[in-house]
């Protein structure tokens, strides 16, 4: 069951609550250095200037530990706001203080309006009800379009929907969008369908490959977990990362897509080095031969030829994960060339990931890719199988 979206309420010249992903990296100097989440959010909030809805931009940015901090301000989202908008857009001194709440009383339609971090108040991670209904009360529209938090229950996000009807709480475009991608991409693919699993640890995406091997005809493992695989097969993997307590687990895996017929591949060489570390000695090894002490720190050249191999007759790819330590550049040579291939790629491309998406921009293949989800754990639970409350509660 989907939830309404956007453009099936009526939202014309009311006070509307947009919750938005505005987590944004920054640099040391408090620099916002990608801003693709402000902009997916240009939609919704442009769809509801043009219906003259006074708005209200909701979002949390970082990890504040209590109260308000001024690093983790959204002064700097409120500026680049201003920027992309060509609008003012006045920032409250804090989440639901009295200011806030008689700006937001006073706000006019056309004007937009940014709330403090979310997560200044305590109230928002607990999903406290009283909170919620304060922040309800704000606005006569709520819409959710911040899939990248949609798997928390947070008062912003869950709690604050239970106070509007369903007439009155919607999706926002890009979370319509990402449900959209997901569901067909998952439930009802093109085949060949190829899922790409990377990251450092098993542990993180084990429901989601239990979940993947019975819709998949082909999964492609690699980064830091695919030592756990390699282990489970018997293989020495020297100082490679491996989780010991789901060695069974791994084996449990291979065994199901072996018995179902899915197509199980790892690595068959991978980049190793002495120490984790930019600077360390670096050299290519079968997995049959990785030194007892070092570490593998990204996929070698056979195995990156044989997943492009495993690639070409692809329809439907989903990629969840790098396959190694892609923020240095001696062992991000794997990850670049799977990007590229699949970028090249006739399938239908879907990325899912926070690292996955900022690899596919580091290489450069980000307007190749048919859709890049903004979220990263959202968009595992959906590969789980769960359903978001995020998107429950607007249901």
């Amino acid at each position: 069951m989907k939830p309404k979206e956007l453009k099936e309420i009526n939202i014309s010249n009311k006070k509307v609550f947009i919750r938005c992903d505005f987590n944004v990296p920054v640099d040391e100097f408090g620099n916002i250095v990608d801003d693709r989440r402000i902009k997916s959010a240009l939609g919704t909030i442009n769809y509801c200037l043009d219906h003259d809805c006074a708005i209200i931009l909701a979002s949390h940015f970082g990890r504040p530990k209590g109260g308000y901090e001024t690093k983790y301000s959204l002064s700097p989202i409120a500026k680049r706001l201003h920027k992309l908008l060509d609008i003012e857009v006045l920032l409250a001194p804090n989440v639901v203080c009295d200011e806030t709440i008689n700006m937001a009383n006073d706000l006019k339609c056309g004007q937009v309006m940014l709330l403090e971090n979310m997560r200044f108040e305590k109230g928002e991670t607990t999903n406290d009800k009283k909170f919620s209904k304060t922040l309800s009360s704000l606005a006569d529209i709520f819409i959710n379009d911040a899939f990248g938090v949609c798997h928390r229950t947070h008062a912003s996000v869950a709690g604050i929907a239970n106070y509007f009807d369903d007439t009155n709480k919607a999706a926002g475009f890009l979370l319509s969008r990402e449900i959209e991608f997901f569901y067909h991409i998952i439930e009802e693919p093109k085949r060949p369908f190829v899922s790409i699993v990377g990251g450092s640890k098993v542990s993180g995406k084990l429901e989601a490959l239990h979940n993947l091997i019975k819709k998949v005809d082909k999964i492609i493992i690699g980064g830091g977990m695919a030592f756990t695989f390699l282990k489970a097969l018997g293989f020495e993997v020297g100082k490679s990362l491996v989780e010991h307590d789901l060695i069974n687990d791994a084996k449990d895996i291979i065994d199901e897509a072996n018995k179902i017929g899915v197509k199980f591949y790892l690595p068959v060489d991978v980049i190793v080095a002495d120490k984790f570390d930019s600077e360390a000695v670096a050299k290519n090894s079968t997995i049959q031969e990785i030194p007892e002490n070092w570490l593998g720190l990204d996929i070698g050249p056979a195995t990156t030829l044989l997943y492009s191999q495993a690639l070409k007759d692809a329809n439907t790819i989903l990629w969840n994960g790098p396959m190694g330590v892609y923020e240095m550049d001696k062992f991000s040579k794997g990850s670049y060339k799977l990007s590229h291939e699949v970028a090249r790629s006739f399938a239908t491309t879907v990325i899912g990931g926070g690292d996955t998406a900022d690899l596919i921009r580091r290489a450069g293949d980000e307007d190749d890719m048919t859709f890049i989800s903004t979220g990263g754990g959202a968009s595992l639970e959906l590969m789980e199988g769960k359903m978001l409350p995020g998107v429950k509660a607007l249901i």
